[in-house]
């Protein structure tokens, strides 16, 4: 059976179309209509346009290539299979077994496929970034955009440019709807990110119906407003238009590039066509036997690919990525000549290391009964690591006087339209398309930081939530983390924001106690390779400990640390605390020794770390025979049942906040030693009754 195909271009376009009818239909789950519509374009991009090497998928010069619009992801992995893209390892090995074969397309959305249902990014190689929740793609790709203009600022020089690369996204209807997109292109616009393509599906069809139930904007002119330049494909089979509007983009060196592309969705299927059913269900068989007539295809074939397919790619694509890889390999040899610090620092960044020396710079803080604010610490410590870190970069949501993360040493400068090499990176009043920036910013192996207060998390959870389950090292530093904001009330005031992203598998938490604690968890965080880190700090001082008197802030690194015991005999009452309530247990816990009760401060600064640790740590540092015990911590008690048992007392919010000075919240809220003596009592007289009655 050999199709009936009037180029070599069309059986190509026609071998997607139907690997992608016969997946979705063998799954009896997915979305097919848009693989049958787009595949010309993605055909056109990837064989006759993208800088990529199938043999190396994580060359660092290659061009990304993004399927925002993840539900048609039977597109991008047919693609995989047909350019022959080898995997790689988490340990950066070319394992050489391609990345997606013939059988995983014939298991598509089946359990271990490498076709899971959305692109999933760390388990198929060539995916770029996890695509599911329609805006993050294209909002993601931002960032990509931005690092390959600050790598090309901080490394290229006149006589090596090491990169250049270009970020291409296909996006759809439900991308342009979602507000994160709206964000991300108008800082696209505003940065004049020419690298940048957005190739945008108009086929009028969502889930529900035509587009029309609830959009009828003109995208075109919206995106002008933004400073996009914007052309138009009136069809999308027209390969001489798609050629031209590709054109168009590469030879655009001021603005980022929309390309709207007016598709039929479900094409070729005669009774599903320009139908919201080709949307999100398989065609059925007869529908797709009528599909293949129409393109000349094989009735009765499935998962059929003529030979001459995977050559055409790799006389394509194949032939293109690795001559262009090959010459810049050979260039990064002589860079590494000439510049060898710089070619040091590429290699660095590529693998997720550090330089030699990155925390010489870090301080170390004198004891302080005042103390500092975490967030004004967390500031002279990000700088100090930033000094000797060139690829650690970031910004805020229009907050950076009010997160203290502003690098301010000579030569940090600003990340702007004009100056591409700046460390400064302004989001504007953006946070969830800061979150799928850095996002973006991480999968281009810089290491970026975006920041705002805790209560705005909330704005940027979906791309925090991507963050985790990619695994990459993302740093969100969120401050004002409790009603220590006061006077702000509470719509600023935080309550169920730590225990909500302590809940995400992968996300590792902070929320140290002290100055010096603050110190040992930028060390820890710095690290990690494939955690992200959700950062939290106080508006408020808070004061540094006596590290003389009390444990060393060392104990960070285990997540939990035995931070003050009795100076003799075993501790009768827990005391556990977070952030700024670790000094307030110090002062509960010399109180009750005043009074002659024996009591533990135990400093959890990040529960998941302390989860990594050996039961034997964790018992000695929570030992299981002692049962008072009682939790500290200004937000929601959810979760501290772990720790302190079902009889347990945690000091906490139950309800939100108020709008008041900080002392007098204190008060209202029980937040004071006065409360949390008066608790650990309670503890030790309903666990051991003898003994505080001995006391008394």
């Amino acid at each position: 059976m050999k199709p009936a195909c009037d180029s070599l271009d069309q059986l190509c376009i026609n071998t997607i179309r139907t690997l992608s009818m016969d997946a979705v239909q063998a799954a009896n789950s997915g979305h097919p209509g848009t693989p049958m519509a787009l595949a010309p374009v993605a055909y056109w991009l990837w064989n006759r346009i993208l800088r990529s090497d199938p043999d190396d998928p994580i060359w660092p010069n290659r061009d990304r290539f993004i399927l925002s619009a993840g539900h048609a992801s039977m597109l991008l992995y047919s693609l995989l299979h047909l350019c022959g893209v080898k995997s790689v390892n988490g340990q950066y090995e070319h394992l050489g077994e391609p990345s997606v074969t013939l059988e995983d397309i014939k298991r598509f959305r089946q359990l271990e496929s490498k076709c899971p249902g959305h692109p999933e990014y760390r388990w198929t190689s060539g995916i770029e970034t996890t695509t599911g929740p329609l805006g993050q793609g294209v909002a993601t790709s931002v960032g990509m955009a931005i690092a390959q203009q600050w790598m090309a600022g901080y490394f290229n020089r006149p006589d090596f440019e090491m990169f250049n690369y270009n970020v291409y996204s296909i996006c759809g209807d439900g991308c342009l709807m979602e507000g994160v997109s709206s964000e991300a292109a108008s800082l696209a616009g505003h940065l004049k990110l020419s690298n940048l393509c957005w190739i945008y599906d108009n086929n009028k069809i969502t889930i529900e119906g035509p587009t029309d139930l609830a959009f009828s904007e003109d995208v075109a002119t919206r995106f002008i407003a933004y400073g996009w330049n914007v052309t138009r494909v009136g069809d999308a089979n027209d390969l001489n238009m798609l050629d031209r509007a590709f054109g168009t983009f590469l030879k655009e060196l001021e603005r980022p590039t929309l390309i709207i592309v007016d598709s039929h969705i479900g094409y070729g299927a005669p009774n599903k066509q320009d139908t919201h059913s080709a949307h999100g269900e398989p065609l059925g068989e007869e529908e797709i036997r009528l599909a293949k007539r129409h393109y000349g295809w094989p009735e009765d074939a499935k998962f059929l690919v003529p030979d001459d397919v995977p050559t055409h790619f790799q006389e394509g694509i194949g032939k293109r990525g690795k001559d262009l890889r090959g010459a810049w390999m050979a260039r990064f040899k002589d860079y590494q000549t000439k510049y060898p610090e710089l070619a040091t620092h590429l290699y660095q960044m590529q693998h997720r290391q550090l330089p030699e020396g990155w925390d010489r710079k870090v301080p170390v803080f004198p004891p302080d009964a005042k103390g500092l604010a975490g967030r004004e610490v967390s500031g002279i410590v990000l700088n100090a690591l930033a000094a000797t870190i060139p690829w650690l970069l970031g910004g805020a949501a229009d907050l950076a006087p009010s997160t203290k993360t502003r690098l301010t040493f000579e030569g940090a400068g600003d990340l702007t339209a004009s100056n591409q090499s700046g460390r400064n990176i302004h989001f504007g009043v953006r946070e969830h398309a800061m979150g799928a920036i850095v996002n973006g910013l991480s999968l281009s192996k810089v290491r970026p930081y975006g920041s705002g207060f805790l209560i705005f998390s909330d704005y940027a959870r979906p791309a925090i939530r991507l963050s985790a389950l990619m695994e990459i090292p993302v740093v969100h530093i969120f401050t004002h983390d409790s009603i220590g904001v006061g006077e702000d009330g509470p719509t600023h005031q935080p309550i169920e924001q730590i225990s909500s992203l302590r809940a995400i598998p992968g996300l590792m938490v902070f929320r140290p106690g002290d100055a010096n604690e603050i110190v040992e968890a930028w060390k820890v965080i710095m690290e990690l390779r494939h955690e992200p880190v959700i950062m939290i700090l106080s508006r408020q001082a808070i004061p540094t400990l006596d590290r003389m008197k009390y444990a060393s802030a060392a104990g960070v690194a285990k997540g939990a640390y035995v931070l003050a015991d009795p100076l003799d005999g075993y501790p009768e009452v827990l005391l556990l605390g977070t952030g700024s309530e670790v000094p307030l247990c110090v002062q509960a816990y010399e109180q009750l020794a005043a009074e002659g009760i024996k009591s533990r401060v135990v400093s959890m600064p990040s529960w998941e770390l302390f989860e990594q640790q050996s039961e034997d740590y964790r018992r000695s540092v929570i030992p299981s025979d002692v049962l008072a015990r009682v939790s500290v911590e200004q937000a929601s008690v959810f979760g501290w049942a772990n720790y302190v048992g079902t009889d347990g007392r945690s000091i906490g919010m139950k309800t939100f906040g108020a709008s008041a000075p900080l002392k007098e919240l204190a008060k209202k809220f029980g937040f004071t030693v006065e409360h949390v003596v008066a608790a650990a009592k309670e503890q030790i007289a309903r666990h051991q009754p003898h003994t505080i009655s001995s006391q008394r």
